[in-house]
């Protein structure tokens, strides 16, 4: 059993004129506001908690997060009881499948939406069982004993190449024309643990603060609007979203 702190927020930044990130914070889901809500694990069987940063022209990009994060609140939600961790990442596989099909087919009922697609990155409770996701760019960092860590691993060329500097360039992700999309899918339910901080966030978070800065405001108690704002102070080139979760 956990009690679990939840902030979520998503802005558009100082350039971009619409905001194609959105964030999933349990029960709603965020564009342009902040969100703040607590739970216990006891009183539900299963939550997903998950971010999506959109891309493509016109706001092809908005529709695709919010399309994705709809389709897998309800996709968790309709899951079967007593699956195993095997049978739980063969379901995610059959609807990262089935998700790209439909980003694809809404491309060739609009010629607006064509090529249209998000990242994912995602923490899953089901049934006792604790599983993080990560398609794309959007991270995963967790906060222990005063250090940070990225737990996922950027689906990028920068990353593939060993280079540093962002080129937005990414390797994998949902919809876009991408057909050979993935999913790092991984059970972490022994290493969930009291104390820990999870931060999930678009890369115009990371993209405009360092992870020492990250880890600095995570530690002075940072709520997810505030690391927003922070990176908005740096220059905010690209929408920014980010989730935190505290186990308590």
């Amino acid at each position: 059993m956990s009690r679990i702190t939840l902030t979520a927020a998503s802005r558009v930044g100082c350039i971009r004129n619409n905001n194609e990130d959105m964030v999933l914070a349990y029960d709603k889901f965020i564009r342009s506001d902040a969100h703040r809500t607590e739970f216990m694990t006891e009183n539900t069987d299963r939550f997903v908690v998950a971010l999506a940063d959109g891309m493509g022209g016109h706001n092809a990009g908005e529709v695709a997060s919010a399309e994705t994060l709809a389709n897998l609140q309800f996709f968790i939600g309709d899951l079967p009881h007593g699956l195993s961790s095997g049978e739980f990442n063969e379901m995610m596989v059959v609807w990262l499948n089935s998700m790209n099909k439909i980003i694809e087919s809404k491309g060739h009922v609009d010629p607006t939406l064509n090529e249209m697609g998000t990242t994912l990155v995602g923490i899953v409770y089901y049934e006792g069982k604790y599983f993080w996701m990560n398609c794309g760019d959007s991270r995963l960092y967790r906060l222990r004993d005063k250090q940070l860590k990225q737990l996922s691993t950027d689906h990028s060329l920068n990353n593939m190449m060993g280079q540093t500097k962002h080129s937005n360039v990414i390797t994998n992700c949902i919809g876009a024309g991408c057909k050979t999309s993935y999913l790092d899918l991984v059970e972490f339910t022994s290493d969930f643990l009291p104390g820990d901080t999870y931060l999930l966030c678009s890369d115009g978070l990371n993209d405009m603060i360092s992870s020492d800065d990250i880890e600095n405001l995570l530690l002075d108690g940072a709520t997810a609007n505030n690391l927003c704002e922070a990176a908005i102070e740096a220059g905010g080139y690209d929408n920014v979203s980010a989730c935190v979760l505290k186990v308590e």
